[in-house]
């Protein structure tokens, strides 16, 4: 696997090549480096690539680094996608690869080189603790962190998984630092991380196993979508992503919509009065938990799925109200 300092030093000499400008780097410490080009100095955040999967924890991450630092951020990477090279160009974020592809704007300087060829960049294994049941038990220990001290069959019974997976995932995350163990008891270690972590694997493995259908408003025009009577549904529907957003925090105004339910889409049709439209505004998935009551009222998942719901777009509106939520909903994990 490349390291992140080798990565850093071919997207630097691969922009020499092209630009044949002055490029030199220094300081690099948590996948953070200080570029100069020419007399234009950068904080650049290094990655090995950028996937739909991990582009809003990677988003979210530069704009906290753009409000620290007095410097332009710099976003590098093995392997960009084209989508979402053209996704940063329209955010007004400065990029490069190791292929010499790079957008960068700063002051006087501007650069812009698209086209050179990039190998597709493979598949990096992930560990069993953030595959399907892993991604379960996990999401419940992010929910209460207390929970780590409850026995194996019982957050086997919270997750929906097997005796053996809780004790393997356990397991895996102990070896990873993210829980400890001490004399008064078991607790999370390095949440930050973790909830990075599980949000891009929650994208990556569950979250497209869990959608049902793409539907859209009939009766109902969806700036009237709070009208949507989600309460009468035979089946428990819950609002995520933007809509549940909007409920939480009343900072953004909903343009897609997420429902989560444990019934059938059909059921929607009549009780919520929606219909199948495969480029609707609605997606639907099936719930993978038990119902949380604390959040009922609102008719909305958790402020934990509502926030991985809003990164997982890459929208830079939603990444603003995802960090709210953050800060607010679940600053016990900051």
């Amino acid at each position: 696997m490349k390291g992140i300092e080798h990565i850093l030093e071919v997207a630097l000499e691969a922009l020499r090549e092209t630009t044949g400008l002055e490029i030199t780097s220094s300081n690099l410490v948590n996948d953070d480096a200080i570029i100069s080009i020419e007399d234009k100095k950068f904080i650049a955040e290094v990655k090995r690539q950028i996937t739909p999967a991990n582009k809003g924890v990677v988003l979210s991450a530069i704009k906290e680094s753009m409000q620290r630092f007095n410097y332009p951020m710099l976003l590098v990477a093995d392997y960009l996608p084209q989508a979402i090279a053209e996704e940063l160009c329209r955010q007004g974020i400065n990029y490069m690869d190791t292929s010499g592809n790079c957008s960068i704007r700063a002051g006087g300087l501007v650069l812009s080189v698209q086209g050179k060829r990039a190998g597709k960049a493979k598949k990096e294994h992930q560990s069993r603790a953030f595959q399907e049941a892993g991604i379960k038990i996990i999401y419940h220990l992010l929910n209460d962190p207390e929970a780590i001290n409850k026995t194996f069959r019982d957050l086997a019974g919270i997750a929906g998984v097997s005796l053996g997976s809780v004790a393997s995932v356990l397991q895996e995350l102990g070896d990873l630092k993210f829980y400890l163990k001490t004399q008064n008891g078991k607790f999370l270690n390095n949440k930050t991380e973790l909830l990075k972590r599980w949000v891009i694997a929650y994208h990556e493995v569950l979250r497209p196993r869990l959608l049902l259908k793409r539907m859209r408003f009939t009766k109902i025009h969806q700036s009237d979508w709070e009208t949507v009577p989600i309460r009468d549904a035979d089946d428990t529907v819950l609002w995520g992503g933007e809509p549940g957003a909007a409920l939480l925090t009343n900072y953004i105004y909903p343009g897609n919509f997420t429902i989560y339910t444990n019934g059938f889409w059909k059921s929607l049709v009549s009780d919520l009065q929606l219909a199948p439209s495969e480029n609707g505004e609605i997606e639907v998935l099936r719930m993978f938990w038990e119902q949380e009551d604390g959040y009922f009222e609102k008719q909305i998942v958790s402020p934990l799925l509502i926030y991985a719901d809003l990164l997982g777009s890459g929208n830079s509106r939603n990444i603003e109200t995802a960090q709210i939520i953050l800060e607010h909903e679940l600053s016990y994990l900051q």
